[in-house]
């Protein structure tokens, strides 16, 4: 058996405004995504020929190359996704990005949160960013308990099965797959029901307080599902696939 850790995806944003890269890193830096910064299509090429990334946010409009070539150039010799950003949001603009081989496409000026949405679809849908053990382990095992993910049944240290609800499955997996890793409120409401959180959406304390119950020996004082202030939520064992 392995220890299961899911690294720190990489982000290359390409973008000739400072400002954005400067809005954009630290916005998806808070989210826990490592993110490189570049300002044209040369500096991308250098940080691409040194280092593996899981992600290219790119601009379409560059002092130097469009954003077209440089994503024809990424295709050619890697399958690393692409989310174009770009002041052009016509049809025709969102098509010819798409079959040039970009995954996504946001038309400036966008939404961060809806920037972060779209990098997580992308990254999950491309399974880049994961620890691809861990997603394609059937069985998890952390702290005595046992997750069989084909027939979605928790047995408990002791063998007992614990029934599960399909909201307490699923935020479990999401804790499983991220292992002593912070996650706040918004990536779990948006890895579990697909969507962002309000400022008064309390869902996800809701369903962290029910699962708690099911799986802590003592729920008012958590050793599995710790809370972190001001941070959300993260699971304190290891977990082995």
């Amino acid at each position: 058996m392995t220890e299961t850790q899911t690294p720190q995806a990489t982000l290359l944003l390409v973008d000739d405004d400072p400002d954005i890269c400067q809005l954009v890193g630290d916005f998806l830096d808070q989210h826990g995504f490592h993110v490189i910064s570049v300002g044209d299509g040369k500096a991308m090429r250098a940080v691409l020929a040194q280092r593996a990334v899981d992600l290219v946010i790119l601009d379409l409009m560059l002092p130097d190359e469009d954003g077209l070539s440089l994503c024809r150039d990424i295709r050619s010799s890697s399958k690393t996704p692409v989310i174009f950003l770009t002041a052009a949001g016509g049809e025709t603009d969102r098509v010819v990005g798409l079959e040039m081989g970009a995954d996504d496409y946001l038309a400036k000026p966008f939404s961060s949160r809806e920037l972060l949405a779209r990098v997580r679809a992308v990254l999950r849908r491309t399974g880049q960013g994961t620890d691809q053990a861990a997603t394609a382990a059937v069985i998890l095992r952390f702290a005595g308990w046992t997750l069989d993910q084909t027939r979605r049944k928790l047995h408990a240290p002791d063998g007992v099965l614990v029934e599960l609800s399909g909201a307490e499955y699923e935020l479990l997996l999401v804790f499983l797959r991220n292992p002593q890793v912070v996650l706040n409120r918004d990536r779990l409401l948006e890895e579990t029901r697909g969507r962002v959180a309000g400022p008064f959406d309390r869902t996800i304390d809701v369903q962290v307080g029910r699962l708690r119950r099911k799986i802590e020996t003592d729920p008012k004082n958590p050793d599995l599902i710790k809370t972190v202030r001001g941070g959300g939520y993260v699971l304190a064992a290891s977990v082995t696939a």
